[in-house]
């Protein structure tokens, strides 16, 4: 058989990303028929139907859908062999494309900058912002190389390497240190009292499960979109909230009467490095965490 073309392949990609022939063309850069010749192209070649079609809608085949995620990879290999080709094998040189969670960007990107200048300086850095959700999908497609995310997280596919614990803290504003149950019990605090951020955000998801806050009454139903809001929320004495030591340490809460506590237990998130199985930068990885690791709170490096 034929080699398929690698370009087709990429459409074919690109279109169950989009679920839209105009759109997923207009992304490619060609025009609808182009694309959707290449579809045609492929079936013909394979000898499967890789789209059902009914008029203007279409889904994709069970065969259809295997195609599209081994493409995903071969892309990805190919793009990492140009890369390759690109750096005559230098690991230390080429682009990198980076995503980071918004609870850890605002205070991670300035250290992590200046020390990727110095250390690397033939690295073209590419920094990406996004929830967690995003940054998974755009790491799955080959948009990005490596992601920095809080963890635990299911990340199949994928390699973490943990680069330091975040220990939780918990916000009040100085007026109301003397409401806050002692010792501290964070099931006592009173009812909608705990501002949390929106669900998207995993930074929730892990104070909830590291602080304790098994006890929804206790969470208020406004969420915020940043830690900043929250921030602003706990300043105007509406109640308490939690905060990462990265971001107090980044000094979220300067000039503000709000005082900051260690959550129970030393609850903590993880902070850690998330790249694709098989990819062949790990010795990039793996060197870009030994220098965001000091940048921690509590520096830990997996081996």
């Amino acid at each position: 058989m034929k080699w398929p073309n690698l370009k087709h392949l990429f459409y074919l990609v690109t279109l169950h990303q989009e679920l839209h022939f105009n759109r997923a063309a207009q992304r490619c850069h060609v025009s609808q028929s182009t694309l959707s010749t290449a579809i045609q192209n492929l079936e013909e070649q394979f000898g499967t139907q890789l789209l059902e079609r009914d008029h203007k809608t279409f889904v994709f085949t069970p065969f259809g859908l295997e195609l599209v995620e081994r493409s995903r990879q071969l892309l990805n290999d190919a793009n990492e062999l140009i890369d390759f080709a690109q750096t005559a094998g230098n690991w230390q040189a080429g682009k990198l494309k980076l995503g980071v969670i918004p609870t850890i960007a605002p205070f991670l990107f300035e250290g992590l900058i200046s020390r990727v200048q110095s250390n690397l300086p033939d690295i073209s850095l590419q920094l990406q912002e996004d929830t967690t959700e995003n940054l998974l999908a755009q790491l799955n497609e080959g948009v990005l190389d490596v992601l920095i995310l809080a963890l635990p997280m299911e990340t199949p596919g994928c390699k973490q390497l943990v680069v330091g614990h975040d220990p939780f803290h918990l916000i009040a504003h100085s007026d109301m240190v003397d409401m806050l149950p002692q010792p501290m019990d964070v099931s006592a605090l009173p009812k909608h009292s705990v501002f949390l951020l929106q669900r998207e955000h995993c930074l929730t998801g892990h104070a909830v499960s590291a602080c304790g806050l098994q006890h929804q009454e206790q969470v208020n139903s406004l969420a915020a979109s940043s830690l900043y809001t929250l921030v602003q929320l706990a300043n105007s004495k509406l109640g308490f909230t939690f905060m990462p030591e990265l971001a107090i340490q980044n000094h979220i809460l300067s000039s503000s009467p709000l005082v900051s506590m260690p959550a129970e237990d030393k609850a903590y998130r993880e902070i850690g490095l998330v790249w694709r199985n098989g990819t062949t930068r790990v010795r990039l990885f793996r060197y870009l965490a030994e220098l965001i690791a000091p940048l921690m709170p509590v520096p830990v490096l997996d081996k």
